[in-house]
C-alpha cells in the first residue's frame, strides 16, 4: 500500500510540474487569470494589422501615457484608459483596443491585460 501511495504522489507531482512547462512552450497562447485560454484566433491576424493600424490613426484615438514599458501581459491602470471595440472587418475578438505610449494594443477589458501589440 505504501508503494502505491508513493507512486501516485510521484505521478501527481510529475503531472503538476509538466503543466507549467507545456504552457511555457506554447508562446502564442496566453493564459488568462480566469483560466480561459485564448489563442491566435482571438487576435488581429497579421494580414489585417496594417489596415487596422490605418483605421486607428484615422479614428484619432488619443494615446494614454504610462511610465512603464508596454508589453504583452502588462496590466493597464484601472482609470484613465478608454477601450474601443475592434470592428469585425479586422477580427472577431472579445478584446478591445486602445493606444498606450503611442502604441496600439489589444486589451482584455475585464482584466486590463495587454493581449497583443499592433506593430
Amino acid at each position: 500500500m505504501r508503494h502505491s501511495l508513493i507512486t501516485l504522489t510521484a505521478a501527481a507531482l510529475t503531472g503538476l510540474t509538466a503543466l507549467p512547462l507545456a504552457a511555457q512552450a506554447q508562446s502564442t497562447i496566453v493564459v488568462e487569470d480566469s483560466g480561459t485560454v485564448g489563442g491566435p484566433s482571438l487576435m488581429i491576424p497579421a494580414d489585417q494589422l496594417p489596415r487596422f493600424r490605418e483605421y486607428v490613426v484615422q479614428e484619432s484615438v488619443p494615446s494614454y501615457v504610462v511610465d512603464e514599458p508596454i508589453a504583452v501581459g502588462t496590466v493597464l491602470p484601472e482609470v484613465g484608459v478608454t477601450y474601443y471595440d475592434v470592428p469585425q472587418d479586422y477580427a472577431v475578438t472579445p478584446y478591445r483596443y486602445t493606444v498606450v505610449n503611442d502604441r496600439t494594443v489589444l486589451v482584455n477589458p475585464r482584466t486590463r491585460r495587454v493581449m497583443q501589440i499592433v506593430e
